[in-house]
């Protein structure tokens, strides 16, 4: 039995949503570690073959695509959607019907676990909700009828239209214990295709994680897509309660980098929505990193920086350290229960630059209605006041499932009334008590061009390119970034 996984073109005439972030449009292609590790799973916990086809990486059109489908020969097909891709994926089923009517579709990701009615568009298409890997072993084993199979209505975390044409959401599974117990993501089917991350500059890249989700309470936040669609899933059966943090072992670990090491891999980004821990567990991963002389990043937390972890980080090859910061505002810093304080932001940028660690700063506008033009633009004169290597500014998004999307609601600060999917890199549907949509677009684009264009930001990231490839890879995502 053969699944392939595909990452369909895009059929909405923008640029491809970005599957591991899931918030975005494609600014640099990036490697969807969640997809992979579903792969692997299919393939070497259930035993089918799987392929892996991508029509985004190597920009395949609508015509590709079809003239694939014309010839290929899948038993299922597999697609990881994520709220800005799933009006272009259910087109994408469209054309898969063309050629193979009943060939089963299987959609993983935050946008089918909550999108579940709307993801089913015809009885051969099967929703895993939330955490997929387990789900995806027993849904195979249904479809390929082994005779041990769990029927299709005990199969927990399934949904899929009945008999009678009613949608039936089976109960959820509970949530992986065992992270040890998954197979290595299967990398090897990205084939001849080549990633790099502008952060790194450097490589063969690829990415990995040590974990599964945070526990703070931000009231806006949406991690990593596959984060955000256990916490869809899990916040059904708990109502106001995340998912617990699952940890992989440090043996773990090792063994995975030791093998990318052997394979030549040169640049990890950890994708783990929050990396840093304690120090015990972040010197272990450092005494690898140091092993094998990779370079690589992460995403942290402020408070998590103390000095000795900063001296860690940059002993041990870490070339940028993602920090969610936000805002340097006090008050909208409380109001989104951040947990930190501008004091805080200050420290940590500190001691990073101290042990010459890269630090880029997130800031996302928007994210209170405590937010002004005046409180925006505080954010971008102390951003560049630190004068760290980089700063992304984006726009909230009042995603369905964060508390904030509940004030946003009741509120009517949504255009339109409801939510609908946008790039927050870009654009805003929310009209705040002090600060239009249009007013957040605006800032938002003379930030990004006041700050990517300033002569300091070019002349420290152009000293920082080994190659000419390396250099037109970067220019090419701060294009998009700015103008698409």
């Amino acid at each position: 039995m053969k699944l392939t996984f595909l990452v369909p073109p895009c059929y909405d005439n923008k640029f491809p949503a970005e599957r591991s972030a899931g918030c975005t449009r494609v600014v640099y292609p990036m490697i969807n570690i969640y997809e992979l590790t579903a792969a692997a799973t299919a393939r070497d916990i259930a035993g089918w073959e799987v392929a892996f086809e991508d029509f985004v990486f190597s920009p395949g059109r609508s015509a590709e695509f079809d003239f694939f489908l014309a010839s290929d020969n899948s038993d299922a097909y597999a697609i990881w959607t994520v709220n800005l891709s799933l009006e272009s994926d259910i087109e994408a089923i469209g054309h898969i019907r063309a050629t193979h009517p009943d060939t089963p579709v299987i959609l993983l990701g935050p946008g089918a676990t909550h999108y579940i009615r709307k993801a089913l568009v015809d009885r051969n298409v099967y929703v895993v909700r939330g955490e997929p890997e387990l789900t995806l072993v027993e849904l195979l084993d249904n479809l390929a009828g082994k005779p041990d199979a769990i029927p299709t209505d005990e199969i927990r975390g399934l949904s899929y239209i009945g008999e009678n044409g009613e949608v039936r959401n089976n109960p959820s599974r509970p949530l992986n214990t065992d992270l040890d117990a998954l197979p290595f993501p299967a990398r090897d089917l990205l084939g001849s295709h080549v990633y790099h991350n502008p952060k790194l500059k450097t490589g063969p890249y690829t990415t990995m994680f040590t974990s599964r989700n945070c526990p703070f309470r931000c009231i806006y936040c949406v991690p990593s897509s596959l984060t955000f669609a256990r916490e869809i899933e899990f916040g059904r059966d708990h109502p106001g309660r995340k998912p617990t943090i699952g940890f992989r072992s440090i043996e773990s670990v090792e063994k995975e980098l030791d093998q990318l090491a052997s394979e030549g891999y040169k640049a990890i980004g950890f994708m783990d929505d929050n990396f840093i821990w304690n120090e015990e567990r972040t010197a272990e991963i450092c005494r690898i990193m140091r092993k094998h002389g990779m370079v690589w990043g992460c995403q942290a937390r402020v408070d998590a920086i103390t000095e000795p972890i900063a001296k860690m980080l940059g002993e041990s090859g870490c070339r940028y350290v993602d920090l969610g910061i936000e805002s340097f505002d006090p008050a909208i810093l409380e109001y989104i229960r951040k947990g930190i304080t501008p004091e805080d932001i200050y420290r940590a940028v500190g001691l990073l630059k101290k042990y010459g660690v890269p630090v880029k700063l997130n800031v996302l506008i928007g994210s209170s209605p405590l937010e002004t033009r005046e409180t925006v633009r505080h954010t971008l004169r102390e951003a560049k006041r630190l004068k760290v290597d980089q700063v992304m500014f984006n726009i909230v998004s009042p995603f369905p499932g964060t508390d904030y999307y509940k004030v946003c609601k009741e509120n009517g600060w949504i255009k339109g009334g409801e939510y609908r999917p946008t790039d927050v890199q870009h654009d805003s549907i929310l009209n705040l008590p002090n600060i239009s949509a249009d007013e957040m677009e605006r800032l938002l684009f003379r930030n990004n061009l006041s700050y990517f264009l300033s002569p300091s930001f070019v002349l420290k990231q152009v000293r920082r390119f080994s190659s000419w490839s390396e250099f037109k890879a970067a220019f090419k995502a701060l294009r998009i970034k700015l103008f698409h």
